[in-house]
């Protein structure tokens, strides 16, 4: 390759990054500006689904039908019963799929789509609210919507500015940040994530008995209660889990300390190193068996704000310890019937 080949290849590299950069930046931008127009009507949106007791029924065409089916499985997946509704397929039969009890929740960055604006009379009729997102709030489908929410941009990413990119991105962010201020507002969990996603890595681990993620063995961070504070944090900080368990005899579980422990007695002004464990641990500590379901664990966990769990036996014997990390992902686990690592670093 001689120098004005190289040169060339450079030259187009260097294009092709600055395309795609810019491209990253035009639909981040036209993201950033949609923060600055929420206001009470995104908030009206909220209220609307939250009081349904019918679904989420997502309408649109094109490319904004694509995002809407987005949408819907995202509303699906975090505890929000969605359903697509193609607005010619509705006009043809499926519109018996709708109840008065659903809220429609229409889609088009120009408000224009004759096929939607169609449908929505007879959507009405059937007794539901209409929400509507589009970037022209003089539109059609504008003034036919309860709510409307701005999803309007300043440009395209096209350089053409004829397909749709920022314009569909700006839609996609405001129905994710619909979802996930619904998973607040419901208070969706963890072990109801799981529910709906057996098939998935964290609905695995959920399915799986807590003996197959605990920690067992050397990796259980064990001291006796009679030990001093001095070495109850040297073991503990060895361990690195950010709590210690205190055994009896025959390896009877009677307490845990762990790093909150520790920050409310410096708060306090109380700590000193050469207390016993007994004196500053907690007692008889909330603690799970080995064969209950990891999902019961986790909600034990959330229940109680607590991230870490003695697994015992039926003699209260401690036999393992279970993290907030083992259940929700932190590290390697296997799903093929092989036992995870039960070792820490």
């Amino acid at each position: 390759m001689n120098f004005k080949q190289s040169q060339q290849n450079e030259d187009f590299r260097a294009t092709v990054l600055d395309t795609a950069r810019e491209v990253l930046r035009i639909e981040a931008d036209g993201i950033s500006k949609l923060m600055d127009r929420l206001d009470h009507r995104f908030e009206q949106m909220v209220d609307t689904v939250m009081r349904s007791s019918g679904r989420v029924i997502i309408s649109g065409i094109g490319k904004s039908g694509i995002i809407g089916r987005k949408i819907a499985a995202t509303l699906n997946s975090t505890g929000t019963r969605s359903l697509f509704l193609h607005p010619v397929e509705a006009m043809h039969g499926d519109l018996g799929m709708v109840s008065s009890d659903d809220v429609l929740l229409a889609m088009s960055y120009s408000g224009e789509t004759h096929e939607l604006n169609l449908l929505i009379p007879s959507i009405r009729r059937i007794g539901c609210k209409v929400m509507a997102m589009t970037g022209n709030l003089s539109s059609t489908l504008a003034r036919q919507s309860d709510i409307v929410i701005d999803v309007g941009v300043e440009k395209e990413a096209c350089p053409l500015g004829l397909a749709p990119t920022t314009s569909t991105t700006a839609l996609l962010a405001m129905g994710d940040a619909l979802a996930v201020v619904l998973v607040n507002k419901k208070h969706f969990k963890p072990s109801d994530f799981k529910r709906f996603h057996p098939g998935g890595s964290l609905g695995q681990r959920l399915s799986r008995q807590v003996r197959d993620i605990m920690l067992t063995g050397s990796a259980v961070p064990l001291t006796s209660a009679d030990a001093t504070l001095k070495e109850t944090i040297e073991k503990m900080d060895r361990h690195g889990l950010g709590a210690i368990i205190a055994v009896a005899a025959a390896g009877k579980l009677a307490g845990i300390f762990t790093d909150g422990d520790l920050r409310r007695m410096i708060a306090k002004g109380a700590f000193t190193t050469d207390v016993r464990l007994s004196e500053v641990m907690t007692p008889s500590p909330l603690h799970a068996h080995a064969h209950v379901p990891a999902f019961d664990a986790l909600n034990l966990m959330e229940q109680h704000e607590i991230t870490v769990l003695p697994i015992i036996d039926e003699a209260r014997r401690v036999v393992g310890i279970l993290h907030l990390h083992d259940i929700l992902g932190k590290g390697e686990f296997t799903f093929n019937g092989a036992d995870p690592p039960k070792t820490v670093s």
